[in-house]
């Protein structure tokens, strides 16, 4: 009996140990399938550019993938990783190398959903010569791949500069990729000048919202070394980026649009908002958002009129109108609704919220419900004013007080401009 005991202990034990792991992993299973659900119900199963693909035959469910994602997108259900989180993923890129069997590649676009991706090749240079492309445009939103971008752009770029009165290079767009790339010209003494539309740097996570959390790892700049950048705020990078900027005295042009590009002998003349440059290269560091898409109605123009949410408390005691259905038009208004004395006014033309997400809905349900946002679906602006906004609600006008109107109804693809140049831009659905 006592030999019986002695080696029962044991077993029990290893039983228990087990037990837990099979708990914890069913646990981990159930959430990761939670998750899924929660997208699912939401809308939000077409990922916004580079993402993963995983071969269920080949997958081992080692979970090394999952570890490696820094916005949580992927979840292990039934042994299997699954991108339970498809909106969350930027295309960081290190679930692929993480895998130990080679069961994960990364494409652009889904079988439903096609992104339209310029030609690019290894040098950044498009199939027009002369013409760069780093950055998000080339659909690479990271922040830490957008920066490396922008500099081996300039890098190929140096490699073929100006003569005379030439530029070497017109970099548009002051973003991570362009204020590399910017960086990396004043390294190399390179003749250029950067332009960017909005009133200050920052590119795309300019447009992001207050302590937003920006991931980024360390990268390599030009002039400036490594930066040993982790989990950080929308205010904290553009800090970072800004004292550079200072430290480094760069130069760059803000709110001056680049309108046309067009080839000539030996380069290109960029015409812009300002100015016109002659240059031998260009480089498009701009953002796939491009400009914000407008509402074209009379008063559009005033300044009351603004295409995105940078601080909730300027809208303090005030009627304000969001227009847009996603969830920044959502968050917009809600955040505006908390506000002391501020009455919002969310519109938009759909009769139903598709693709947002469920926590958003249930902060806009509690919003409407203690009466200090409005909501009007199937509903368009018609006109501005000074004091008020025209809006057609279910076929009939209505007009409100308004002393705000904040748009968000997403951007305009720069594709446009692209084809003019002639570079030419593939629509991948699901493809490497």
């Amino acid at each position: 009996m006592h030999d019986f005991y002695y080696y029962l202990i044991p077993v029990v034990f290893v039983l228990i140990v087990i037990s837990r792991y099979l708990g914890k992993k069913k646990r981990r299973y159930l959430a990761a399938k939670e998750v899924l659900d929660e997208a699912i119900k939401s809308g939000l199963t077409e990922p916004p550019s580079l993402h993963p693909v995983i071969d269920l035959a080949a997958c081992c469910g080692s979970g090394a993938c999952v570890r490696v994602c820094p916005e949580n997108a992927l979840g292990i259900i039934n042994h299997k990783a699954v991108l339970i989180n498809p909106a969350h993923c930027i295309g960081h890129g290190a679930c692929a190398p993480a895998c130990p069997v080679g069961a994960v590649k990364l494409v652009f676009g889904t079988e439903r959903r096609g992104i339209d991706i310029p030609e690019v090749q290894p040098n950044f240079e498009t199939n027009v010569p002369g013409i760069f492309i780093a950055g998000e445009l080339g659909g690479m939103g990271l922040v830490r791949k957008a920066a490396e971008q922008g500099r081996r752009a300039m890098e190929s770029i140096a490699k073929n500069r100006g003569q005379g009165k030439q530029l070497d290079v017109v970099i548009v767009g002051a973003g991570p990729a362009g204020l590399a790339a910017t960086l990396g010209a004043m390294e190399k003494k390179m003749r250029s000048v950067t332009l960017e539309q909005e009133d200050s740097l920052g590119g795309t996570v300019y447009h992001y919202p207050r302590n937003k959390i920006v991931m980024t790892q360390p990268v390599v700049l030009p002039i400036v070394g490594k930066a040993k950048l982790g989990e950080i705020v929308k205010e904290d990078l553009l800090a970072f980026w800004q004292d550079i900027v200072d430290r480094v005295d760069m130069k760059l042009n803000f709110d001056e649009r680049v309108e046309k590009v067009t080839a000539t002998e030996g380069g290109y003349i960029v015409k812009s908002s300002q100015a016109e440059y002659f240059t031998r290269n260009v480089l498009l560091a701009i953002g796939r958002r491009g400009s914000p898409r407008k509402l074209g109605v009379p008063g559009e123009e005033s300044a009351k009129v603004v295409y995105r949410l940078i601080d909730p408390e300027q809208y303090r005691d005030r009627n304000i109108l969001v227009v847009g259905g996603g969830d920044s038009a959502i968050e917009a208004a809600v955040a505006t609704a908390e506000q002391p004395g501020t009455k919002v006014v969310l519109s938009y033309r759909g009769d139903a919220f598709g693709r947002v997400k469920q926590k958003n809905r249930e902060r806009l349900a509690e919003a409407e419900k203690s009466g200090r946002l409005t909501v009007l679906l199937s509903s368009t602006v018609s006109k501005i004013e000074e004091g008020h906004v025209h809006l057609e609600h279910e076929g009939k006008a209505v007009c409100h007080e308004n002393d705000g109107v904040i748009v968000c109804a997403g951007g305009i693809l720069p594709t446009g401009m692209l084809k003019e140049i002639g570079i030419k831009v593939e629509t991948k659905y699901g493809a490497e």
